[in-house]
């Protein structure tokens, strides 16, 4: 069995950025999603973690409820998928491809949006397949 491809993950992020509510969808457009293999030296260092495998995703930006009208932000919100780490945690867990992704993919989201833990478990229960 082969491991999924980077466009393989694009492919499963996007559906599921798909499935949101259209009140999510619409403060998505701006956002620009990756995929690479591992988080870079200065992203783990951003979030305080060592482990180049211990990232399975980032959100790099500031949250829709931080941002004022005076915000003149530079570079959009960017949300990565890192594929090793990811595969990784699909082999040690058995979770399916589609729900990790989901998983990772509406937690990202939720960053964007200033979301609680507690909110981001509720809009992923609303986007299963």
């Amino acid at each position: 069995m082969s491991h999924p491809t980077s466009a393989d993950f694009e492919a499963a992020a996007r559906a599921v950025l798909a499935r949101l509510p259209a009140v999510f969808r619409r403060e998505m457009t701006d956002v620009v999603l990756r995929v690479e293999d591992f988080a870079a030296p200065d992203q783990l260092k951003a979030v305080g973690i060592e482990d180049r495998w211990e990232l399975t995703g980032l959100y790099e930006g500031v949250a829709l409820t931080e941002r004022s009208q005076w915000d003149t932000e530079v570079m959009p919100p960017v949300i990565t998928l890192f594929r090793q780490p990811l595969l990784a945690e699909m082999e040690e867990t058995g979770v399916s491809f589609a729900a990790l992704i989901r998983h990772v993919v509406i937690h990202e989201a939720g960053h964007h949006f200033g979301l609680s833990d507690k909110d981001m478990h509720a809009l992923e229960a609303s986007v299963e397949d």
